[in-house]
């Protein structure tokens, strides 16, 4: 097939376009590398059916393809918050001009949403029926409603146009290509603790996250392209195993082999207390649930920042 990968540039993206082309696909990565990075894509020059676009996915988007994957928007907060106005443009006209095309060319597309719609949810595991419980007017309200809105759009597309579309809710990824000012946890503390600096942790340690490594994320995103009946829901990709902030630190620290101190910071605003997915759906439809261990995932990715800062 011919696949289309809006942020392919990016984190996650740049993962699923190597899967794509070791699968045989041809791949056209588009992004307008805000925080994509053309390093991510060096390695990937020299299979002969990848292409890259350079394009804000805001614009319209005249590509032939057969599937579609969008994944363009910054998608942690020092960067959705550096332009919040430009983050909601990316998630609304972005979806809109995505939808358009896939309407035109009458082919399958798949959103990648976010566990961030549940917003600081009331229950947990947040299961994909739960509305959530989202502050519309907060600092992160451009990423968070911004995702909303296009999960809107995405099933007005359906239910108006017959629309064949995929909306996978992806929950806190991490592995190597991950940038290293993103202010992601994962990240963050596996850089301060490699400079031998004070590890921050907001809050008091005690929210909860679930980190999904990104080689298990695109297995899961794939299986999603290859379903033949589609969801009639969106569909949480995540790991169940749940963690505490300050055990994730400690766990770093540890495999670092750092003497780091921990600071503790005030906690920002409608920043979650807990994020772990129901996955039972994602178990049923897609036969499919994360494998990769924190202890393994974390030691590659460590491995990844290890050799980055000795370039």
């Amino acid at each position: 097939m011919i696949v289309l990968v809006t942020g392919g540039a990016g984190f996650i993206g740049s993962h699923l376009c190597r899967s794509l082309l070791e699968q045989g696909h041809e791949v056209i990565c588009l992004d307008n590398f805000f925080t994509g990075s053309r390093a991510n894509l060096y390695d990937l020059m020299d299979f002969k059916n990848f292409e890259v676009i350079r394009q804000d996915v805001i614009m319209p988007i005249s590509i032939e393809a057969d599937f579609i994957f969008n994944l363009a928007c910054p998608a942690s907060p020092i960067h959705y918050s550096t332009d919040p106005v430009q983050t909601v443009r990316t998630n609304v006209i972005g979806a809109l001009n995505v939808l358009e095309l896939a309407h035109r060319l009458k082919i399958p597309v798949f959103q990648a949403s976010t566990s961030e719609v549940y917003g600081d949810p009331e229950i947990s595991p947040q299961k994909e029926s739960y509305v959530g419980s989202v502050n519309p007017i907060g600092p992160r309200a451009c990423y968070d409603e911004g995702k909303r809105c296009a999960e809107t759009l995405f099933f007005d597309y359906r239910r108006q146009y017959d629309l064949d579309v995929r909306v996978g809710r992806i929950f806190n990824t991490y592995g190597p290509r991950m940038h290293p000012q993103d202010g992601r946890v994962v990240s963050n503390f596996i850089v301060q603790a490699l400079n031998g600096e004070e590890i921050t942790i907001y809050g008091d340690g005690n929210q909860t996250r679930s980190f999904c490594y990104v080689d298990d994320m695109v297995q899961a995103m794939i299986k999603m392209m290859n379903l033949q009946q589609t969801p009639e829901m969106p569909v949480n990709l995540g790991n169940h195993f749940e963690i505490t902030i300050s055990s994730l630190a400690k766990s770093i620290v540890e495999m670092i082999g750092s003497d780091c101190t921990i600071r503790y910071l005030p906690l920002p605003v409608d920043d979650p207390k807990q994020r772990q997915p129901d996955t039972r759906l994602a178990k049923q439809i897609l036969k499919w649930e994360a494998s990769t261990s924190l202890t393994t995932g974390l030691a590659s990715t460590i491995s990844y920042f290890r050799n980055l800062f000795e370039k």
